[in-house]
């Protein structure tokens, strides 16, 4: 048995057997020290924690662990608390979690995060306080901040008051390297705002309220806004294809096929973490990212089975509640993830698990529900057939996961899901097969949402594929665009037939059953574009080389009303029809007075422009633009008037009119006297300068002595004079001409 060190002789030490400094013990120091860039990454600093003393020190323990697990795995012996000389602690404490990353969740989701009613949280990496409070960056004495003088900012929403007083909108125009805003003047030259050269690199794009304009480049994003068009907020997310904004412009999201890479050096925005990822949400008002997440691998094929065709690339990938408290994920075929913002953790810590699901969509407005006193965020999802469960349709309440309505369906080929823009009803789009899968049809699901226990209603089968549905917008009408051909890429593309639902007229304010109003036939359209206020719709041929039709229709006719629709709630009739070659978009503006259309150079090249209309369909304006990319109305936000005030003006809307006639009467008579003016003015010009030169002449000719008028003397120097006496002749020449010649034989 070896001597312990406290038997050992001094004898046994022989001090010139071997030599400290000679000892290689690099692999024993390699094993062992602890790396301090390494080892402290997974230590956090927690302040703000209330102040106790020994005995009340394990509870608090305790019940800060609780907090701490939600986002790591941590131990009551990983807590050191210093306490200070008085036996009181110092308010903070140092946890060690198991990963770094847990430590910087731990930084995100738990930084400000309430601990009771008067403490909160705030939570650190131990290495950021060792670089950022290292000593000689941070001054020993207290030095008050210096507060700068207040600078009054531009008001980000000026665009709603028009100088010229007529209420005109804006809108934004890229063509070639140029973008430029103006103002909408009807038949006018558009007036321009702004123009700049190389704004963007791919696109622009507004804010939903119209607040911002959004700019695309290799280095990210920027938002500009105000009267001069100062740069407002950027987002530094390297080569950014997409970009996406929550409802009420307090989050954006962006996307990048290509993922992040951190370099050694650091971003000025992003971290380590966000490395590998391919989307992030970032907080408009800070400029600083939420959270970034990386793209979903596909899921792959069963043993035996074919690999499938990749799916159409989901965009948004991410979809909003409409009070923006909530961003919800789909993973397809397992689980909806839904995030609480602004913290961006998983709502209940977990995603929603639905076996198979397929799609997903939220509510567009906070749907008020009949008998339910607390109105939650509702979003609605369907999943397919597997083995003998059928496919269903569900509506699920958010934040409590109550699924509020669920509706079975056979047959089930594949499914669409249509909000109604104040989310009072849901249409199904369901296509189902035959048993033998031969053939198929459509049936439209209708769910009234805002009625007690969400009834259901079912359309009649439409026994054609239909390609298009489009909800009234804050109206309860629709139309559909079907075909009898299957939707195929071809040369010619089929004829489509248009078809247009109402509900039957019910008793006080109920909504009666939806009932078949018209179907038009032999059509080529396959657009439907309705006014944002409801009324009129755009039914379009886009994109179609063969044809392109604008057809305006008015649902609320004023005319006589035929005998078949004296029961229902519509009148429709066609107003106008135009023509616009090679028609690619087609957008009304926020008002619903006026619809531009417009063929993009990003789809082909032939003919690019825009042509404006009104609601009626009569053409304003056309202008071709050589490499004309995109145009875009300005957004609006949602009206200050209440609604007592709003039907005031309704009721009064014929004075109303008569002072905005009047005002378009002298603005035409004044710009028609303002160019016979400007005429006029130009004329008198020219009268001056003509009377000046010749002045100018003749002074020049009397100098040099030539005649005052050259071209009297070359007349008499080259005409011969007169006899005087020689008498005048008179010569005639008789003509005859024979106008009309008939024989008559007399027996």
């Amino acid at each position: 048995m070896a001597p312990s060190f406290d038997h050992l002789r001094d004898e046994d030490l022989d001090e010139d057997d071997f030599d400290v400094d000679e000892v290689d013990i690099s692999d024993i120091r390699e094993k062992y020290e602890v790396q301090l860039e390494q080892g402290y990454d997974a230590f956090v600093v927690v302040d703000g924690l209330p102040e106790v003393n020994e005995e009340q020190k394990p509870k608090l323990v305790k019940f800060l662990l609780k907090k701490l697990n939600t986002v790591g795995k941590t131990r009551e012996d990983l807590i050191f608390m210093p306490m200070g000389e008085d036996g009181k602690s110092l308010r903070f404490a140092f946890v060690e979690y198991s990963s770094p990353a847990e430590a910087a969740a731990a930084c995100r989701q738990l930084d400000l995060v309430p601990l009771d009613k008067k403490h909160t949280l705030r939570v650190n990496k131990l290495t950021d306080v060792d670089r950022y409070g290292r000593e000689g960056r941070i001054d020993d004495e207290y030095t008050p901040p210096q507060i700068e003088e207040f600078q009054e900012k531009e008001h980000l929403r000026s665009f709603m008051a028009d100088p010229s007083g007529r209420g005109r909108d804006q809108f934004i125009m890229f063509r070639g390297e140029s973008v430029g805003v103006f103002w909408n003047n009807e038949k006018e030259i558009p007036e321009n705002i702004v123009d700049r050269q190389h704004w963007t690199e791919t696109f622009v794009q507004w804010s939903p309220l119209g607040t911002y304009l959004t700019s695309v480049h290799a280095q990210g994003v920027q938002l500009w806004g105000g009267p001069s068009w100062t740069r407002q907020r950027r987002f530094a997310h390297p080569f950014v294809n997409l970009v996406a904004f929550s409802p009420n412009e307090k989050y954006i999201v962006t996307w990048s096929n290509r993922p992040i890479s951190i370099p050694e050096e650091g971003h000025p925005a992003l971290s380590v973490e966000d490395d590998g990822k391919n989307y992030v949400i970032w907080d408009i008002e800070t400029s600083k990212p939420l959270r970034s997440f990386a793209q979903l691998d596909t899921p792959a094929a069963a043993e035996g089975e074919a690999p499938k065709k990749a799916d159409k690339f989901p965009w948004p990938a991410f979809k909003w509640s409409a009070d923006d408290k909530y961003v919800a994920r789909l993973n397809p075929g397992q689980s909806i993830s839904v995030y609480e913002l602004p913290r961006m953790n998983l709502l209940d810590k977990t995603a929603i698990k639905i076996e198979g699901v397929v799609d997903f969509d939220w509510a567009p407005a906070t749907v008020q529900r009949d008998s339910v006193k607390t109105y939650e965020q509702l979003f609605c999802f369907w999943t397919p057939e597997i083995g003998s469960n059928p496919a269903k349709v569900s509506l699920m309440s958010i934040p409590s996961k109550q699924v509020v309505r669920s509706l079975n369906l056979f047959s089930v080929s594949d499914a669409k899901l249509h909000w109604q823009s104040e989310g009072a009803y849901l249409c199904v789009k369901v296509d189902r097969h035959s048993k033998s899968k031969k053939s198929q049809a459509t049936t439209l699901e209708i769910f009234r949402v805002k009625e007690k226990g969400v009834p259901v209603e079912v359309v009649d089968t439409i026994k054609d594929t239909v390609i298009n549905f489009a909800w009234e917008p804050k109206g309860d009408r629709f139309v559909i665009i079907t075909t009898t051909e299957p939707v195929a890429a071809t040369a010619v593309p089929p004829k489509t037939s248009v078809a247009f639902f109402c509900p039957e007229k019910a008793k006080s304010n109920a909504v009666g059953n939806f009932k078949h109003l018209r179907t038009l036939e032999k059509k080529n359209s396959n657009a439907i574009y309705w006014s944002p206020k409801g009324r009129f719709v755009v039914v379009a041929t886009v994109a179609n080389t063969q044809s392109s039709d604008l057809d305006f229709y008015d649902l609320d006719f004023e005319g006589e009303k035929p005998e078949s629709d004296k029961d229902l709630t519509a009148n429709l009739q066609l107003m106008n029809t135009a023509d616009h070659y090679g028609v690619t978009d087609v957008e009304w503006d926020p008002s619903g007075r006026f619809v531009a259309t417009w063929a993009s150079a990003w789809k082909h090249s032939m003919e690019n422009g825009y042509h404006l209309y009104d609601f009626k369909g009569e053409q304003l304006r056309e202008e071709a633009i050589e490499k004309f990319k995109q145009f875009q109305w300005r957004p609006r936000p949602a009206t200050l008037l209440s609604k007592e005030e709003q039907k005031a003006i309704r009721r009064n809307l014929r004075e109303y009119s008569r002072i905005f006639e009047q005002e378009d009467a002298e603005r035409t008579s004044s710009a028609d006297v303002a160019v016979v003016e400007a005429r006029r003015r130009i004329l008198e010009e020219w009268f001056a300068w003509r009377e000046a030169i010749t002045q100018e002449v003749a002074e020049e000719r009397e100098i040099y002595g030539l005649p005052a008028d050259p071209a009297a003397e070359l007349i008499k120097a080259k005409t011969p004079e007169l006899a005087t006496d020689q008498e005048e002749q008179v010569i005639e020449e008789i003509m005859e001409e024979v106008l009309e010649e008939t024989e008559e034989i007399v027996q």
